[in-house]
Order: C-alpha cells, then structure tokens, then sequence
C-alpha cells in the first residue's frame, strides 16, 4: 500500500515580477523567502515554514493567480488511481508530477514525496 500526504501549496501568481509577489507572500505568511537557482528561479521561489513541514512556493504562471495543493505520494502512479477512483480527473501528466482536478474544480498535483525525490536526484549523480 502506497503512502500519501499533504505535501504543501503553491501560489500560482499570474505576475511579470515573481520577486515582488514572493516579497508580497513572504511579509503576509511570516515566512522566510529563498531565491532558486538558475532557470528554475525564474519561475519559482521558496518559502520557508518555520515548522519544515509544508513545502511552499510562490509561481510565476500565464493562467489566473490563484492556490494549489501538492500531494506527495512514494507512489504517483497508485495516488492517481486512487484519486481518480475517488472522481478526480487528470489534468496533464509531467514526467515528475501529475496535475488533477477534483470533482469541485480545485486542481492540486500529485508529487513524489521528497525523500523519494532527493533519492532520485542522487542516483543521476
């Protein structure tokens, strides 16, 4: 049986500044802020939860701002199953991660949990 939580959220910012809207989302949360490396701090930047529970980020989008959740799972494919059993349905399917849509119309994604992938990550080293 695959295991599954709560990984954290992202705030998708339809913005041409991602700093300002990260500073924005830094001062509101009480949290501190963590630039990214190279292209990947183009479109995202860290926010850090005191407790180290939640991952969170701000994004830089071209849709509508708005808040999605993250569900880490050590099992994508079995979380999506489950998941669409449940009457989600799978909005786009990425190579690391998997967009869905609940039955209400949140849409949320579906990642490795991040032990799997520091793991991972290691192994192409």
């Amino acid at each position: 049986m695959h295991k599954s939580k709560l990984a954290g959220f992202i705030i998708d910012c339809k913005t041409p500044d991602l700093m300002q809207a990260a500073e924005f989302w830094s001062a509101a949360l009480g949290m501190e802020l963590v630039r990214l490396p190279a292209e990947e701090g183009e479109k995202y930047v860290r926010l850090l939860d005191p407790a180290s529970e939640l991952h969170i980020e701000v994004q830089k989008v071209q849709h509508d701002s708005r808040v999605h959740l993250d569900i880490e799972t050590d099992d994508i494919p079995a979380e999506v199953a489950r998941l669409q059993a449940c009457g989600a349905t799978v909005v786009e399917q990425m190579p690391r991660w998997c967009v869905m849509e609940a039955p209400t119309g949140q849409r949320f994604c579906i990642v490795k949990n991040r032990f799997a992938a520091f793991e991972e990550v290691a192994r192409q080293w």
